[in-house]
């Protein structure tokens, strides 16, 4: 096995430069764990759209593995819920369903959490272990209890912290439903993405702990929130930046398939668009976009003619517009009882008036029975998400 000190060292030096790692702590720990020790499995590296090369550290010199291992990127470990590396034998296609985060994200978040010496941090999505090993050198295995759904990833995982000298509290089941008997924490940290943050998770936290978590359902839409807990039980924050992670699997939707335009062959109203669909490939209006229809889905589509197709999809609510591209203008097609492109226009007009805040004025609060979100004093950017 290759001696990957010096990569660890350069990988603290890299994270350190980006203003990822501050405390020393920190940089100590990320010397300390190697990160190829989870990825036993190997991982998947894009092989062209919608393919998938295979790649495990036998198949592979010893140098590139490391290489590959402390690259500053996310490292698929898994597709479909169940493929990983070491089960294929050349390009395969699927779907991403779990991952090493680039870690940059990874220390970032860890040092947006504020933790201190006997904190105990409960981990929503253990995916390969390495950040809960980072928080185990700092922490001690004792205060880090971690909770991943895949029975399989969890074991992997477990693996191979034990294989470094961490034995941590682990759990096997639904982060967003399961209560860990070691509550209350004092920080809680999902490395999976939400369409809100679960009350469960609020009622594990003590008041004055910290919740960080990524809220958003459109792929480039998501934003990572930082909630204080109040002795009410209510807890508030805001935004801290632009992140993306992997959907929790409990909430995760079931994608949009079939014959869009049979879907949408009932509108009840049709009108020029205010603002192009194609705003939504950028990161703030897409998270807007959640915000205004935090249950849609969008899709991307042509016409046999070639023009551009934007379908936003709300099944909850039995709601659907339909965006056609008409040279430099666009056509809205809206059915059902919400008016989806609406909502989002509003959205978006709203933002821009006020100047196009960043995702850091987006302040939130969470209660047993909704999410609000609001940014400044403008009526027109305020939300209500019920909790169902």
């Amino acid at each position: 096995m290759i001696d990957t000190s010096s990569q660890r060292q350069a990988l603290a030096d890299r994270l350190e430069a980006a203003g990822a790692v501050r405390a020393p702590a920190w940089r100590k720990a990320v010397e300390a764990v190697p990160r190829e020790q989870f990825l036993s499995s190997g991982v998947f590296l894009s092989a062209g759209v919608g393919l998938w090369r295979p790649v495990t550290a036998a198949s592979t010199d010893p140098a590139e593995w490391a290489e590959i291992a402390y690259a500053d990127e996310s490292l698929v470990t898994q597709l479909d819920g169940h493929l990983t590396s070491d089960q294929a034998a050349g390009p395969v296609s699927g779907i991403p369903t779990s991952s090493s985060t680039v870690p940059q994200l990874v220390l970032e978040m860890i040092e947006e959490l504020e933790v201190e010496d006997g904190h105990r941090v409960l981990e929503i999505g253990t995916g390969t272990g390495y950040s809960t090993a980072l928080m185990c050198h700092r922490l001690g295995e004792d205060n880090v209890t971690t909770i991943e759904v895949d029975p399989d990833v969890a074991a992997r995982a477990d693996t191979a912290l034990e294989a470094i000298g961490y034995s941590t509290w682990t759990v096997t089941g639904d982060g967003l439903l399961g209560l860990p008997r070691r509550a209350p924490y004092d920080r809680v940290i999902a490395t999976c993405g939400v369409r809100r943050i679960p009350y469960t998770w609020v009622r594990q936290t003590r008041p004055g702990g910290i919740i960080l978590a990524t809220i958003g359902s459109l792929l480039t839409g998501t934003g990572l929130a930082k909630v204080t807990v109040n002795d009410d039980g209510t807890a508030e924050g805001r935004f801290v930046s632009h992140a993306n992670f992997m959907q929790a699997r409990s909430q995760a939707v079931t994608p949009i398939a079939g014959d869009l335009s049979s879907r949408v062959a009932y509108p009840k109203t049709e009108r020029h668009a205010v603002t192009a669909p194609t705003d939504l490939d950028e990161p703030m209006p897409a998270f807007l976009a959640h915000l205004a229809a935090p249950t849609a889905q969008v899709l991307r589509a042509r016409t046999g003619d070639g023009a551009a197709l934007v379908y936003l999809f709300d099944p909850d609510r039995e709601s659907f517009a339909e965006l056609k591209q008409n040279g430099d203008e666009w056509v809205a097609r809206q059915g059902g009882p919400v008016a989806l492109w609406d909502d989002v226009e509003r959205a978006l007009c709203g933002w821009r008036d006020a100047g196009q805040p960043g995702i850091t004025e987006v302040q939130l609060r969470v209660t047993e029975r909704s999410h609000s979100y609001w940014i400044g004093d403008s009526t027109t950017l305020r939300w209500q998400h019920p909790l169902y």
